[in-house]
């Protein structure tokens, strides 16, 4: 399905995204960070991604919970001294910035998966094909490139260990040893196919002149708005980080957050940056649903009784 927010311009939602990626890393501050992670949620849910979302979950927490916990053991810096764990003072500001970091990967952690699904390949290739054929190429293949060993792997591991060469049964040397014969046929498969990918460009005439694009986007009014939207809110947000909102102190000592006009027009104008694709979302879904309601609705047969019949007879 490539409606709502999917169907907009591929620049509209690259924008988006690497607004969402460069607020991520300049916005430190816990209300921005959790109103982004909240609405790239609740974004995915609408497009229906909420089980890859839920099977991907307990690797992102674990990745991002891990710095929660570790910051604390290797930083102590702060003046409000909790407790001692192996003589070493753990600070109420050393975990707090350790939260403040789980928060921040687990925003860019959900972030590139709502990227995946909505720029897909040719979308990307769209965007930089022209320009820059070749780095984009390259990019691209080496985007494909971990999920698609992960698949070969799997079914070399499903065919191998018809064979009994399985990495997960026998001693540790077996284990190396089957794990090696994995990796050799993975890297074997693969270098073959590049070498069949290398001919067949070479054969189709690859580099030989300028490469033409055919364009199959086209900016339209909604579009346009949209880019307008964005950009502008963008820049009050920027404008905002230049004078110093959007960003709370906790090193060496943790200040007292402050929520003024200023702090309050940024962080408008950030909510309706990042809650723009939520309501084209929604207002797909609820176009969607007053169409197969009226189709319902116009479909059902009028019931007449026989008593309605002999009533106007009489």
């Amino acid at each position: 399905m490539n409606g709502g927010f999917r169907s907009v311009h591929p620049s509209v939602a690259l924008l988006y995204y690497a607004g969402l990626l460069l607020f991520a890393m300049l916005l430190f501050h816990p209300l921005y960070l959790l109103t982004e992670l909240t609405a790239v949620a609740i974004l995915l849910l609408l497009q229906g991604q909420g089980r890859p979302l839920l099977r991907g979950l307990p690797f992102y927490l674990l990745m991002a919970g891990s710095v929660a916990v570790l910051n604390p053991l290797f930083s102590h810096r702060g003046s409000h001294i909790l407790f001692y764990f192996l003589d070493q003072p753990i600070t109420l500001e050393a975990i707090l910035y350790g939260l403040m970091m789980m928060v921040v990967l687990l925003t860019l952690f959900i972030v590139f998966i709502s990227y995946n699904y909505t720029v897909t390949t040719d979308k990307f290739m769209y965007l930089f094909a022209a320009a820059a054929p070749k780095s984009a190429l390259l990019t691209l293949m080496a985007i494909r490139f971990v999920p698609l060993f992960q698949r070969r792997l799997h079914q070399i591991t499903l065919i191998q260990r018809i064979r009994g060469i399985d990495v997960g049964t026998g001693n540790l040397r077996k284990r190396m040893r089957d794990g090696m014969t994995l990796l050799k046929v993975l890297l074997t498969w693969s270098l073959e196919e590049a070498l069949q990918t290398a001919d067949s460009m070479k054969a189709r005439g690859f580099g030989l002149r300028k490469r033409s694009a055919y364009a199959i986007y086209k900016l339209d009014r909604r579009d346009v708005a949209l880019l307008a939207i964005l950009a502008v809110c963008g820049l009050i947000v920027l404008g905002g980080w230049l004078q110093g909102y959007g960003k709370i102190e906790i090193y060496p000592r943790m200040k007292p957050v402050q929520f003024g006009g200023g702090e309050a027009t940024c962080f408008i104008g950030f909510c309706l940056f990042a809650l723009t694709p939520l309501w084209l979302e929604g207002r797909e879904k609820w176009l969607w649903r007053s169409s197969q309601r009226n189709v319902y609705l116009s479909a059902t047969p009028i019931k007449t009784g026989p008593h309605l019949m002999s009533s106007r007879s009489r």
